[in-house]
């Protein structure tokens, strides 16, 4: 009998009950994720980490008591294992650098649709990064009209494969997708990303994204 793919536990994070328990019904009524808990601000949710082991937390930014830069940086010293989702709202662009920085692995506007939100926790729980395209979209006029910070690596240090799969990073690939795209082994693309993460001094997938747009290595 073939095993049942097993769905995603969330805890949602934000101040709007009726945001909340909105999408707690859409995403329990998907099939694809179990919401396991809720909380209305930072402290709140911190509190519920000792006793919910959720894969994915929807996290909102702008929050009373403790705002979700801070949460997520009490959280991820936790648990830095923990896979965050940022909620944001248009005009959030400042603090989606202070997100990545902590190890944040998603940002999703809150007026994404349910499905967009869906591949989003999925791709998340598998080890990947997500950003919503119209975010990125967002992104990209601030990001190029901003001076590479001092210290940023030269981005002539990659070779031609390797932006390549800097390329298909930034297009949410895994490595096991990218390895069969261009024909060679997981092995191999685990050694470029281990590479290209070493040459652009970042420390994860959201921050290869980032730096990619900065420095016009990608057109979204």
């Amino acid at each position: 009998m073939e095993e049942r793919e097993q769905t995603n536990r969330v805890i949602i994070v934000d101040d709007h009950a009726l945001f909340r328990r909105g999408l707690k019904g859409l995403l329990n009524a998907s099939g694809a994720c179990t919401v396991e808990a809720e909380a209305s601000d930072g402290e709140e949710f911190l509190s519920l980490l000792d006793t919910c082991r959720a894969d994915v937390v929807l996290l909102d930014i702008d929050m009373p008591r403790k705002d979700g830069i801070t949460a997520a940086a009490e959280a991820l010293a936790m648990r830095p294992g923990l896979k965050i989702i940022t909620l944001s709202m248009h005009g959030d662009d400042d603090y989606y650098f202070k997100m990545v920085s902590l190890g944040v692995k998603g940002f999703l506007l809150k007026n994404s649709e349910i499905d967009e939100v869906i591949t989003a926790i999925n791709t998340v729980a598998r080890g990947g990064s997500f950003f919503s395209q119209e975010l990125l979209q967002n992104l990209v006029g601030s990001l190029r009209t901003s001076r590479v910070p001092e210290g940023e690596h030269d981005t002539d240090t990659l070779s031609e494969r390797e932006r390549e799969i800097l390329l298909l990073i930034c297009q949410g690939l895994s490595n096991h997708e990218i390895a069969d795209k261009l024909f060679i082994s997981k092995r191999t693309v685990d050694k470029h990303r281990a590479n290209i993460l070493d040459k652009t001094n970042c420390r994860n997938t959201a921050n290869l994204v980032v730096y990619a747009i900065k420095n016009n290595l990608v057109e979204i």
